[in-house]
């Protein structure tokens, strides 16, 4: 698949600069619509909902890549945390990304880069994938264990 290589946040972040360099005058808490609830009260749907809901979706499928380890999953790891630092200095320097649904999008970035270093840390949870645990005799030793107390009768 040749979306490994890349991350996917990506998608998203660029959806967002799309819609607010060529398309100034959309509110991102603009209503776009109004679902009436079983509980009687109405939700109102915003872009910015819309644009969050999507990121959450596609952060799901980067910890799925994040999980194999590669040169294309390093490589995924660095251009994720090259597209962080990217989100921030535009958070930072750009009129057009100082949003609530903008500030969102970079916290989903943060967790795609803090999930990632964590996974590959040597103590995170990727050392022991693909460990396979070593099978006893039955009735063996345990290293580490510790000998059940002795009941007198």
């Amino acid at each position: 698949m040749f979306l490994i290589g890349i991350p996917l946040l990506i998608i998203p972040f660029a959806l967002y600069n799309m819609i607010a360099f060529l398309l100034p005058g959309i509110a991102w808490s603009q209503e776009i619509t109004r679902i009436h609830m079983l509980s009687g009260a109405e939700w109102t749907f915003t872009p910015g909902e819309l644009l969050i809901g999507l990121s959450i979706i596609v952060l799901f499928f980067e910890m799925l890549k994040a999980t194999r380890m590669s040169t294309r999953t390093i490589i995924d790891h660095v251009l994720s945390t090259i597209l962080f630092i990217g989100m921030l200095v535009e958070f930072l320097l750009v009129p057009q990304a100082a949003s609530g649904t903008f500030f969102l999008l970079l916290v989903i970035s943060f967790v795609d880069v803090a999930g990632r270093i964590h996974d590959h840390h040597p103590y995170g949870a990727a050392r022991h994938h693909g460990r396979r645990r070593r099978r006893r005799a039955p009735g063996a030793l345990r290293v580490n264990a510790v000998a059940p107390p002795i009941r007198i009768a």
